[in-house]
């Protein structure tokens, strides 16, 4: 059963928790999650794919659940998507209606029947378990290369998925996540809730992630992307209060090597960072009883397979510095993108390994560090493969440099020329020429940055990530 602590049969023995789900203002306990899911979903039983408007509420938690006992794919749809946006995740799933509410504001997605969801609706009786190798989740992509794909996710890759975190991090029943991630991706969704609900593990779901509901939320295991973790670490009463906690959790994005440094100072905890995307969940983390390295994901969790490729195909050496692209296998991995077969195609190598378009180093213990996206992250200058990640932990170090973004840019002399984007800390002004020297001074300076453009900020999405595409 995906949802194991949900088993309607054990609940009905007395295998309750009252405080199960904790999410804007309403608590559930298990009972309550059994009964409200099952009536909802006896009522959509026989459904292919339905949208689910993927707001922090108890009504969303009750959805997702309900088609996971009915067999329904679910698609998550962002709260804050645009009209173009959701009007092709409804079209490209073929979603048959909306579970909970239909977005206000515009006529896009308002010809599918809304089901309302009922939360103190009750029904018990068991539902068939539907077949593992069905979808469970069409989850879409920020479609930085065009439009949004949408990621199939199994029953059984999510399962695996899950069990195979609870083993690098030891998680339990008898932990408390505390989160306040967006609903609409793996991080806060398929780890943040089917996490919980698989193990038995408590979740309060504080809404937004900010560093006083983090602090007052009291939990055993906080997720959170590096933004989350950056407000926090400047927030020392707040992270102070995080010091009861057993593991922080970083991911979606690389965590600055000094947030890590201050949080790890301020909580006496060292953070966990992991590695994953959409369409492989989480492949690579550090481990409870294991090293926690800043700037790097750790290793590969339990069926998990890696390997880094050169331009010429053959693997890198393990040498923790010598970068190329990474592939992996395992057992969460997606079944492919809804309606793209050429897509699929290209993701997946002759020999059956998925290509993650990350590039990455890996050293002779099995630890790995991500350096960024190839279409992004991989600077070739003047002869040199150059990541980009690299130059930015580098100037992060830097006391009066806040953020920083860096890109290559076309130049007819190197081919590409290494250009940071630079967000100072409020109250400095550190000159361009000041911020090239000192990256000089800590890498091999052929790294450097050939031109600082300081900005007020820099572009994210919803999950934190820099969107460099946008940076000219």
């Amino acid at each position: 059963m995906l949802l194991r602590s949900l088993n309607p049969l054990a609940v009905a023995r007395g295998d309750d928790v009252p405080d199960a789900v904790t999410i804007d203002g309403v608590t559930l306990s298990r009972s309550d999650l059994v009964g409200a899911a099952g009536a909802l979903a006896r009522r959509i039983a026989g459904a292919r794919t339905v949208a689910v408007l993927a707001e922090p509420t108890a009504t969303t938690v009750v959805a997702v659940v309900a088609c996971l006992f009915a067999g329904v794919a679910v698609v998550p749809v962002p709260a804050d998507a645009g009209p173009a946006e959701r009007a092709h995740i409804l079209a490209d799933s073929a979603a048959q209606a909306w579970l909970g509410t239909a977005p206000a504001g515009d006529t896009v997605g308002r010809e599918l029947p809304v089901v309302p969801v009922r939360l103190h609706a009750r029904d018990w009786h068991a539902h068939p378990e539907p077949d593992p190798a069905s979808t469970a989740f069409v989850i879409y992509t920020s479609g930085t290369t065009g439009a949004p794909k949408g990621v199939l996710l199994s029953r059984r890759a999510v399962a695996a998925g899950l069990d195979a975190l609870a083993e690098a991090w030891q998680w339990t029943e008898k932990d408390t996540l505390v989160h306040g991630l967006p609903l609409f991706h793996v991080h806060g969704l398929i780890l943040g809730l089917l996490g919980p609900l698989r193990i038995g593990s408590r979740l309060i779901h504080t809404g937004r992630p900010t560093p006083a509901a983090y602090a007052s939320a009291r939990g055993s295991m906080y997720f959170g992307v590096p933004t989350v973790w950056s407000r926090i670490a400047e927030d020392e009463r707040s992270a102070r209060a995080l010091s009861g906690a057993r593991l922080l959790v970083s991911g979606s994005a690389p965590l600055p090597v000094p947030v890590f440094e201050r949080l790890a100072a301020l909580t006496g905890l060292r953070p966990v960072e992991r590695y994953g995307m959409s369409e492989t969940m989480i492949t690579l983390s550090t481990r409870a009883d294991g090293e926690r390295r800043p700037g790097w994901v750790g290793v590969p969790v339990t069926g998990v397979s890696t390997r880094i490729v050169g331009e010429d195909g053959a693997p890198v050496p393990h040498d923790g510095e010598t970068i190329g692209a990474l592939q992996v296998r395992g057992p969460m991995l997606f079944d492919g993108y809804l309606n793209r077969p050429d897509a699929t195609a290209e993701s997946r190598t002759d020999d059956g390994w998925f290509v993650t378009g990350d590039v990455a180093a890996v050293d002779a213990s099995g630890f790995h560090r991500i350096v960024g996206r190839a279409s992004t992250d991989l600077i070739k200058s003047g002869g040199y493969r150059i990541g980009a990640g690299e130059v930015e932990t580098a100037l992060l170090g830097h006391g009066e440099v806040a953020e920083v973004a860096v890109v290559g840019v076309p130049d007819d002399d190197l081919g590409q020329r290494v250009v940071a984007y630079v967000v100072a800390r409020a109250g400095t002004s550190p000159t361009p020429d000041e911020l090239i020297g000192y990256v000089a001074s800590e890498l091999s300076v052929h790294k450097r940055p050939r031109e600082i453009r300081l900005v007020e900020s820099l572009p994210r999405n919803a999950m934190g990530k820099v969107q460099k595409r946008r940076l000219s």
